[in-house]
Protein backbone atom coordinates (compact mmCIF):
# COMPACT_ATOMS: atom_id res chain seq x y z
CA UNK A 1 0.00 0.00 0.00
CA UNK A 2 2.96 2.86 0.83
CA UNK A 3 4.45 1.85 -2.55
CA UNK A 4 1.28 2.35 -4.89
CA UNK A 5 0.53 5.89 -2.35
CA UNK A 6 4.44 6.74 -3.16
CA UNK A 7 4.12 6.22 -6.65
CA UNK A 8 0.46 7.76 -7.16
CA UNK A 9 2.52 10.85 -4.81
CA UNK A 10 5.42 10.85 -7.37
CA UNK A 11 3.09 10.69 -10.52
CA UNK A 12 1.22 14.25 -9.12
CA UNK A 13 4.67 16.09 -8.56
CA UNK A 14 5.90 14.95 -11.95
CA UNK A 15 2.38 15.40 -13.87
CA UNK A 16 2.04 19.04 -11.78
CA UNK A 17 6.44 19.90 -12.82
CA UNK A 18 5.37 19.15 -16.54
CA UNK A 19 2.80 20.89 -16.36
CA UNK A 20 4.57 24.04 -14.97
CA UNK A 21 7.56 23.43 -18.05
CA UNK A 22 4.58 23.09 -20.66
CA UNK A 23 3.33 26.57 -19.15
CA UNK A 24 6.41 28.34 -18.80
CA UNK A 25 7.19 27.11 -22.51
CA UNK A 26 4.12 28.26 -23.82
CA UNK A 27 5.08 31.45 -21.95
CA UNK A 28 8.56 31.79 -23.63
CA UNK A 29 7.25 30.90 -27.31
CA UNK A 30 4.86 33.59 -26.64
CA UNK A 31 7.70 36.13 -26.01
CA UNK A 32 9.31 35.37 -29.30
CA UNK A 33 6.36 35.71 -31.16
CA UNK A 34 6.06 39.38 -29.49
CA UNK A 35 9.71 39.93 -30.28
CA UNK A 36 9.45 38.77 -34.08
CA UNK A 37 6.05 41.36 -34.23
CA UNK A 38 6.72 43.90 -31.86
CA UNK A 39 10.53 44.67 -32.33
CA UNK A 40 11.51 42.88 -35.81
CA UNK A 41 8.28 43.43 -38.10
CA UNK A 42 6.96 46.46 -35.53
CA UNK A 43 10.76 48.31 -35.25
CA UNK A 44 10.04 49.14 -31.74
CA UNK A 45 13.22 48.79 -30.58
CA UNK A 46 12.32 50.43 -27.30
CA UNK A 47 10.16 46.77 -26.43
CA UNK A 48 13.65 45.08 -26.37
CA UNK A 49 14.33 46.30 -22.94
CA UNK A 50 10.58 44.48 -21.49
CA UNK A 51 11.77 41.61 -23.38
CA UNK A 52 15.69 40.62 -23.12
CA UNK A 53 17.50 39.91 -19.55
CA UNK A 54 20.10 42.70 -18.43
CA UNK A 55 22.83 40.42 -19.29
CA UNK A 56 21.57 39.54 -22.74
CA UNK A 57 23.46 37.71 -24.90
CA UNK A 58 23.36 37.03 -28.44
CA UNK A 59 25.96 34.54 -29.78
CA UNK A 60 26.41 34.92 -33.66
CA UNK A 61 28.50 33.81 -36.58
CA UNK A 62 31.86 34.04 -37.09
CA UNK A 63 32.66 34.90 -32.82
CA UNK A 64 29.90 37.67 -33.11
CA UNK A 65 28.89 38.77 -29.74
CA UNK A 66 26.53 40.38 -29.01
CA UNK A 67 25.77 42.01 -25.15
CA UNK A 68 23.01 44.37 -23.39
CA UNK A 69 19.57 45.48 -24.32
CA UNK A 70 21.60 48.58 -25.83
CA UNK A 71 23.70 46.23 -28.20
CA UNK A 72 21.09 44.61 -29.46
CA UNK A 73 19.04 47.69 -30.33
CA UNK A 74 22.33 48.81 -31.96
CA UNK A 75 22.82 45.94 -33.95
CA UNK A 76 19.07 45.53 -35.02
CA UNK A 77 19.29 49.06 -35.94
CA UNK A 78 22.04 48.85 -38.60
CA UNK A 79 19.81 46.04 -40.76
CA UNK A 80 16.60 48.12 -40.00
CA UNK A 81 18.53 50.92 -42.06
CA UNK A 82 20.13 48.47 -44.67
CA UNK A 83 16.71 46.65 -45.18
CA UNK A 84 14.20 48.91 -43.82
CA UNK A 85 11.03 46.93 -45.30
CA UNK A 86 12.54 44.18 -43.61
CA UNK A 87 9.92 41.82 -41.98
CA UNK A 88 10.00 38.22 -40.58
CA UNK A 89 7.87 35.06 -40.70
CA UNK A 90 7.71 32.82 -37.80
CA UNK A 91 7.70 29.65 -39.63
CA UNK A 92 7.73 27.09 -36.73
CA UNK A 93 7.97 27.18 -32.74
CA UNK A 94 9.69 25.05 -30.58
CA UNK A 95 9.73 25.02 -26.82
CA UNK A 96 10.73 22.80 -23.62
CA UNK A 97 11.88 23.87 -20.28
CA UNK A 98 14.05 27.31 -20.67
CA UNK A 99 14.78 27.10 -24.68
CA UNK A 100 12.64 28.09 -27.19
CA UNK A 101 13.75 27.49 -30.68
CA UNK A 102 11.94 28.92 -33.97
CA UNK A 103 12.59 28.85 -37.41
CA UNK A 104 12.14 32.03 -39.23
CA UNK A 105 11.90 33.74 -42.60
CA UNK A 106 13.44 36.94 -43.28
CA UNK A 107 12.55 39.24 -46.19
CA UNK A 108 13.39 42.37 -47.07
CA UNK A 109 15.46 45.14 -49.70
CA UNK A 110 18.82 46.48 -49.26
CA UNK A 111 18.50 49.71 -49.57
CA UNK A 112 21.12 50.98 -47.27
CA UNK A 113 25.01 50.27 -46.29
CA UNK A 114 25.79 47.24 -44.47
CA UNK A 115 29.53 46.89 -43.14
CA UNK A 116 30.56 49.26 -45.60
CA UNK A 117 28.11 46.82 -48.59
CA UNK A 118 26.43 50.06 -50.75
CA UNK A 119 23.15 49.21 -50.90
CA UNK A 120 22.13 46.92 -53.93
CA UNK A 121 18.30 47.67 -54.47
CA UNK A 122 18.04 43.74 -54.27
CA UNK A 123 15.42 41.62 -52.44
CA UNK A 124 16.43 39.17 -49.98
CA UNK A 125 15.27 35.81 -48.43
CA UNK A 126 16.74 34.69 -45.54
CA UNK A 127 15.93 31.17 -43.98
CA UNK A 128 16.91 31.24 -39.74
CA UNK A 129 17.02 29.10 -37.18
CA UNK A 130 16.69 30.59 -33.62
CA UNK A 131 17.42 28.98 -30.41
CA UNK A 132 16.82 31.15 -27.45
CA UNK A 133 17.47 30.80 -23.25
CA UNK A 134 14.84 32.23 -20.79
CA UNK A 135 15.55 33.42 -17.62
CA UNK A 136 12.77 34.91 -15.49
CA UNK A 137 10.23 35.18 -18.65
CA UNK A 138 12.93 37.05 -20.68
CA UNK A 139 15.37 36.14 -23.64
CA UNK A 140 18.92 35.69 -22.06
CA UNK A 141 20.50 34.15 -24.67
CA UNK A 142 20.15 33.89 -28.74
CA UNK A 143 22.54 31.47 -30.96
Amino acid sequence: MFLVERLNSNATVNTTISRKEEAMSEQNKAVIRRFREQVFNGRELDRIDALVTGDYAYHGPAGLEIRGAAGLKQFLGTYFRAFPDVKTEIQDVFGEGDKVVSRVIGRGTHRGELMGIPPTGKQIAIMVICTNRFEGGKIAEDW
